[in-house]
């Protein structure tokens, strides 16, 4: 049965027109909904922790700053707009501390609560509003009078007015505009998850650095193996978007539309599956979750050098001189543009 699409019609900002709502964090995620929330004409102020580099941000865009909890008593609805492992501490030290009953706790992403790192008091309640896509382009669609689809899921015994909420904050950041579906903490974190790890981020990288190192220990210039491994990756993937799996293989050439039939099979094999399998039962498990925790706990140093090993990869040096070469590849400095926006 497909899913029900909530569009402009069936959300209110009116709901939120005596409230006001916080969002904690200043990053990616969040200066977009604060900013798109702003000029939809609900009250948002910005909580963050005193000294980060977000505060003169924040006040330059004409928000009122507030430590963490501060903002949390003045607010009615909070929304944690911060790293997942960071979540934990930053609720139990300056959220849950100045949540009353008949507030609000709002969530981009259903990991935390799904996995039981934070549990919020039953009379509070609990929902999500989650975009489909990064923050800056929450924000540029926005502007352009567009919007990126979004998920709302409500938690426990959140009931009808918590619905309504999530819908008009959905309708604030210009997801109604493209369309939201409901779904639930559990469905929304499982399936991103897996989808970042087998598919969009983990899988796509390794296929490339698969391919790229197949054709350079092959003896191919590793100029050639990044356009035909990672370079046209875009064009691919910009006409799934568009048209989807037929209308890509529609417009590629006979060759390439055969070559996908009889070899696509024989990369992604049925043992190929299986490790997909396994990698979503670590995630319904709680497996991942755990030891992501465990590595934050940590201080994360199998995350950091696996940042710094991947960062030293031939495919990167060699993907940075290409694309100077590019001067019709629009160049993006995404990590200078979150540093603008501190987490």
């Amino acid at each position: 049965m497909p899913a029900t699409i909530y569009t402009c019609k069936d959300a209110d900002l009116g709901f939120l027109s005596d409230k006001t709502i916080a969002i904690v964090g200043f990053g990616s995620q969040g200066h977009a909904h604060a900013l798109n929330l702003k000029e939809s004409g609900v009250n948002v102020i910005i909580g963050l922790y005193e000294g980060s580099k977000s505060i003169p941000v924040a006040k330059e865009l004409g928000f009122e700053v507030y430590t963490t909890a501060e903002a949390v008593k003045k607010a009615d609805a909070i929304m944690l707009a911060v790293p997942d492992m960071k979540q934990p501490a930053i609720y139990e030290n300056d959220i849950k501390p100045n949540l009353t009953p008949g507030k609000t706790l709002v969530f981009i992403h259903g990991l935390c609560i799904h996995y039981g790192f934070i549990e919020a008091p039953k009379d509070v309640d609990v929902i999500m509003v989650a975009p489909k896509g990064p923050g800056h382009v929450v924000r540029s669609q926005y502007l352009e009078g567009k919007g990126v689809p979004a998920l709302i899921a409500l938690h426990g015994e959140a009931g009808e007015d918590a619905k309504k909420l999530a819908l008009a904050w959905a309708k604030g950041i210009g997801g109604t505009r493209a369309g939201v579906i409901q779904t639930t903490f559990k469905e929304e974190a499982e399936t991103d998850l897996f989808g970042e790890q087998a598919v969009l981020c983990g899988g796509v990288s390794a296929l490339i650095k698969a391919g790229f190192e197949t054709l350079v220990e092959a003896g191919y210039q590793p100029e050639m193996a990044y356009f035909e491994c990672c370079h046209e990756m875009k064009l691919i993937v910009d006409l799934i978007v568009e048209s989807g799996l037929s209308g890509m293989r529609f417009s590629i050439s006979e060759t390439a539309e055969y070559g996908d039939y009889v070899s696509g099979p024989r990369v992604i094999t049925a043992d190929t599956k299986k490790a997909m399998k396994a990698v979503l039962t670590d995630i319904q498990d709680g497996t991942f979750a755990k030891n992501w925790k465990a590595e934050a706990d940590a201080g994360y140093p199998n995350y950091k050098k696996m940042q710094e090993d991947e960062a030293k990869h031939q495919i990167e040096s060699v993907g940075d001189y290409l694309r100077s070469m590019m001067p019709w590849v629009k160049k993006k400095d995404i990590k200078g543009a979150q540093a603008s926006y501190s987490k």
